[in-house]
């Protein structure tokens, strides 16, 4: 007998929110903005997910834009960190290696199981080679696991590194990090998001979403940051601002 959820988001929601590849949605709309592909989703949020659930997330955002986190990040003009992570399979990869090919456009996400983050990241994977013409290129880190993202790198098609910032050392450092407010915890619970799982610590830690542009010499040449995880930069923005640096 299957067994009940004592809270419908668990089942509507989650279930609604495993969003098809962007490679199995109807022709014509892979090459949407992320702005309309975030409000279709948005759209499907609000008609399945209770208020009482909405008012808690929408909570969470407004305290974190409170603390003002993001503007405390690691500003454009900065030294990036120094970073040596595993990727999907388990390979150690390093700022340095990845700054050998160019500059570096650098995703901080929260994890496989956030369709925002999915969303970006499948955008994301449609402009690599326009990123590779602009002389740079993608990482994305999340505090996730090898494992969890072996599996989103394998189910979404991505060409790009992603990498495990284990117990958010790095996002640390570029100071994203906060830790998810109880209220909410509740709600990824009910809902099956475990994140003691599938990020392999008991922190309840995430990184606001933010995506840099580091250059060569590992200095910082763009910086998006955002306490709302529903709001990301367009990929042609990205591309756009690439092609303004010289060569």
């Amino acid at each position: 007998m299957a067994t009940q959820s004592k809270d419908p988001y668990q089942f509507t929601a989650f279930r609604s929110m495993k969003w098809r590849s962007l490679e199995e949605t109807a022709p014509g709309l892979d090459a949407r903005q992320l702005r309309e592909i975030y409000a279709e989703r948005k759209e499907q949020i609000a008609k399945y997910v209770p208020a009482e659930t909405q008012a808690i997330h929408a909570q969470a955002v407004a305290e974190l834009k409170q603390q003002q986190l993001a503007a405390s990040v690691l500003p454009v003009r900065a030294n990036a960190p120094h970073f040596e992570l595993p990727d999907y399979n388990g390979r150690v990869v390093s700022s340095s290696d990845l700054l050998t090919k160019g500059r570096l456009v650098l995703c901080f996400i929260r994890g496989r199981w956030c369709p925002f983050c999915v969303g970006q990241m499948e955008a994301m994977n449609l402009i690599v080679p326009q990123i590779e013409q602009a002389g740079a290129a993608l990482a994305a880190i999340s505090p996730q696991t090898v494992k969890q993202s072996f599996f989103m790198r394998d189910q979404h098609k991505l060409r790009f590194p992603l990498l495990s910032d284990a117990h958010n050392n790095v996002a640390r450092l570029f100071g994203l990090t906060y830790r998810v407010p109880p209220q909410q915890e509740a709600v990824y619970r009910r809902a099956f998001v475990n994140l003691p799982f599938t990020n392999g610590d008991d922190s309840w830690e995430l990184p606001i979403p933010a995506t840099y542009i580091v250059d060569r010499d590992g200095t910082t040449l763009y910086a998006s940051a955002n306490e709302d995880y529903t709001e990301r930069p367009e990929p042609g923005e990205i591309i756009g601002f690439l092609r303004t640096l010289p060569a």
